[in-house]
């Protein structure tokens, strides 16, 4: 499969989960995958795992969404010693799992730094070659959310909203160059970070993560929690040239949970 022949991708959050999902389908697709995280071998071997068949050169960024300034400054270096690119991967790890009203402003600003001025830095350094292109996909991985808040999670509740009317927004704006911005929504995805979340939720229940995890499988339609390659193939699909008419919308990959609500 060679639809993303010449394509130059960055792949945020690249260093596992679904990041890594999306950058190795990406690749297989032939893209050429620079990832973003924090940790370097992490990141070394997800690049190691990439394919090469068109005989990409693949990279590594660490950076920390934390820093919107370091990660800027990096993503730009990288950019000019190397070429524009094409598809950006909007994905970071949630917030820390709480009550809203429990929330300090402080932690507000910090989640909102995080994702949507990482986001938006990041959307302003590549669009010019978009835009030079006349082809470009902007896709965000956030949450179901955005169609009804999670309990206990509040802080990513609103930020994860925010970030959906960022993408939309941007989509409205972008459409005329060729370029186009999804949201992809996540449900219960087989996840190191869902995971610890389902670890909170047993503590706060005194029970064991199994009996956590079943419980929330069971108001799953399919039965299952969904993989990160399942969820990958739809971010694949988004940054192709087959995608070109799907713009500003909000897909959730759930198994069908948010139908049924």
């Amino acid at each position: 499969m060679e639809e993303l022949a010449g394509m130059r991708a960055l792949v945020c959050g690249g260093s596992r989960g679904i990041g890594r999902a999306c950058a190795i389908e990406l690749a297989c697709r032939g893209a050429e995958v620079t990832v973003v995280a924090r940790t370097e071998d992490t990141l070394k071997d997800t690049v190691a795992s990439l394919d090469r068949q068109l005989n990409q050169r693949h990279a590594l960024i660490r950076a920390d969404s934390t820093d919107p300034e370091g990660l800027r400054a990096r993503v730009a270096k990288h950019i000019e010693d190397t070429a524009p690119m094409q598809i950006l991967i909007n994905n970071t790890g949630g917030p820390p799992p709480g009550l809203l009203i429990d929330a300090e402003p402080a932690q507000l600003a910090d989640a909102f730094a995080s994702h949507v001025l990482c986001a938006q830095l990041l959307a302003r350094m590549l669009i010019g070659g978009m835009k030079e292109a006349g082809y470009g996909r902007i896709i965000n991985i956030i949450s179901t959310s955005v169609f009804a808040p999670i309990r206990g999670l509040g802080v990513s509740n609103t930020i994860r909203g925010a970030m959906a009317n960022w993408g939309r927004t941007l989509a409205g704006e972008l459409a005329p160059f060729g370029i186009t911005v999804n949201n992809i929504l996540p449900g219960y995805t087989a996840t190191d970070r869902l995971m610890s979340l389902f670890e909170h939720q047993a503590r706060e229940a005194r029970t064991d993560v199994r009996a956590v995890a079943e419980a929330a499988a069971e108001t799953v339609p399919a039965g299952r929690l969904g993989q990160p390659e399942e969820l990958a193939a739809v971010v694949a699909f988004l940054a192709s040239p087959s995608a070109s008419y799907l713009n500003g919308v909000n897909i959730p990959v759930d198994g069908g949970r948010t139908a049924r609500q």
